[in-house]
């Protein structure tokens, strides 16, 4: 992987760290876990249409350079990443080739409409 198919700014990858409220409420926050030069290509792009409310999504892969955290697709299924302000779903990862050099992430981000 060739250090030019990355792009400014980092993404950064956050889990969910839920926690009480003084009213005993749950809250949810996201909490940075590491960042990350990263290289995002779009796969796909659909509607859906539910509840009388069309919704958009589009698939992403992104390619990034390989880290020990992203060995493990479960835990990295239960990040997610922000690029630009842009949440992206990440649904699992790839080692490419086996070589740990590169890894790929398939993840989506959700368009409302309203």
């Amino acid at each position: 992987m060739r250090a030019s198919e990355l792009r400014p700014p980092k993404m950064a990858f956050q889990k969910r760290s839920d926690s009480q409220d003084a009213l005993g409420g749950q809250k949810t926050n996201w909490v940075t876990v590491f960042t990350e030069w990263v290289g995002i290509e779009p796969l796909s792009g659909r509607e859906l249409f539910a509840a009388q409310a069309v919704n958009s999504e589009v698939t992403y892969t992104i390619k990034t350079r390989y880290r020990a955290e992203f060995a493990d697709p479960r835990a990295v299924a239960a990040l997610r990443g922000v690029y630009k302000g842009r949440i992206f779903n990440i649904h699992t990862s790839i080692i490419v080739d086996e070589r740990n050099r590169e890894v790929q992430i398939l993840a989506s981000e959700s368009l409302n409409d309203g």
